[in-house]
């Protein structure tokens, strides 16, 4: 595949209300988007870090100027047979995940469009319904977490992820146990805890869940390691699952029991095939998580849920869920209750209208 030229993007979704975790309050999201050309065709990706480096070291602009600034020069007027070709001509530009995605992902989805295969096919995927489970931030009380949590059990979600957080945390979490005694819940903490928290988290230990989300600091697989061996509880890593490299690193050390893949987060759709392998290897379980991306990103997040090896419901969401208007014509919806299907279009099954796209950005860089 030629590349002949690059629009990148750098621009903000309004969300229909502020999503609130660990590390804060986001009242909109911001992503990278880019757009490929290869002659006559043109493709897109989308990698979306948040507006501050607070999920990761990466912010949303920093990860714009990397890729127009750094990473497209690279790639602009060359040809790739392989997504390990473009990823090892980016590869002097170390760490930056969700920069290196934003470029790469955009090779696969011009490939799928090329090729005339559906991107989960390129992936090794299969065509069937993927699992897709619900997700609450913190809410305004516990009352209103509840009643959210028995109306996403109302709709089939077979399991329900709750962020956690100091102050929102035992107390939340009893609560919701004790209300639904037999239903799976699992937590993710987004970095927000430390090793002297251990008390705490033998008391959630207790509580029958079914994971514990990246309770510790954002790039370690060390105390998550020494901390899963006291534990019953899985223990899942997300943050610090940046590269195939700290997949093995983890996988060494037992410390986890599953992963959460992001493709941005972890530089691209080769990479986070590549983990989901070493994983299956390993005999640990993966599921997609998501960055609340609009239908672009989220659209190949669904693709990726498709490979074998998802032990667990997908982060995947409706349109709806946070939403009041999609960048592109098409919806992210529900295939069946809790379950979505992978598209057989070939390319991008969600495509950015130019005025909705014109409204939100930023900034633009066209490179040709």
């Amino acid at each position: 595949m030629y590349i002949d030229a690059l629009d990148i993007y750098y621009v903000r979704h309004p969300l229909i209300e502020p999503w609130t975790t660990a590390y804060g309050s986001d009242p909109d999201i911001r992503s990278v988007m880019v757009k490929i050309t290869s002659g006559s065709e043109t493709a897109w990706s989308e990698s979306t870090p948040l507006l501050a480096p607070t999920y990761s070291p990466e912010s949303a602009f920093g990860t714009y100027y990397t890729a127009k600034e750094f990473l497209a020069p690279l790639v602009l007027h060359k040809d790739f047979s392989s997504a390990q070709e473009i990823n090892q001509a980016m590869s002097v530009i170390k760490g930056n995940p969700f920069a290196h995605a934003a470029i790469e992902i955009a090779w696969w989805t011009m490939q799928s469009k090329l090729t005339k295969t559906p991107l989960h096919t390129l992936l090794g995927g299969s065509d069937d319904e993927v699992d897709v489970g619900a997700d609450f931030g913190r809410q305004s009380s516990i009352d209103v977490l509840l009643e959210r949590i028995d109306g996403a059990i109302a709709e089939g979600f077979k399991r329900i992820k709750l962020k956690a957080m100091p102050g929102w945390d035992l107390e939340m979490l009893k609560a919701v146990r004790s209300t639904f005694p037999k239903h799976t819940f699992h937590i993710d903490c987004n970095s927000g805890y430390t090793p002297e928290d251990l008390p705490l988290f033998k008391e959630i230990d207790k509580l029958g869940l079914a994971m514990i989300e990246q309770p510790l600091f954002h790039a370690d697989v060390i105390d998550h390691a020494k901390l899963q061996h006291q534990l019953d509880t899985p223990i899942c890593l997300d943050e610090s699952l940046t590269s195939p490299y700290m997949a093995e690193k983890a996988i060494e050390l037992g410390a986890c029991k599953y992963m959460n893949i992001k493709p941005g987060r972890c530089g691209g759709l080769y990479n986070s095939k590549r983990i989901n392998e070493l994983a299956q290897e390993a005999g640990i379980g993966c599921w997609i998580g998501g960055m609340l991306e609009s239908s672009v990103g989220a659209g190949i997040c669904l693709e990726l849920a498709a490979m074998p090896n998802m032990a667990y419901p997908s982060d995947l969401f409706p349109t709806s869920r946070f939403y009041t208007q999609e960048i592109s014509k098409e919806s992210v919806v529900f295939s069946s209750p809790a379950k979505m299907k992978p598209s057989n279009a070939c390319g991008n099954a969600f495509v950015p209208e130019e005025d909705r796209l014109a409204e939100r950005i930023i900034e633009h860089t066209h490179l040709e």
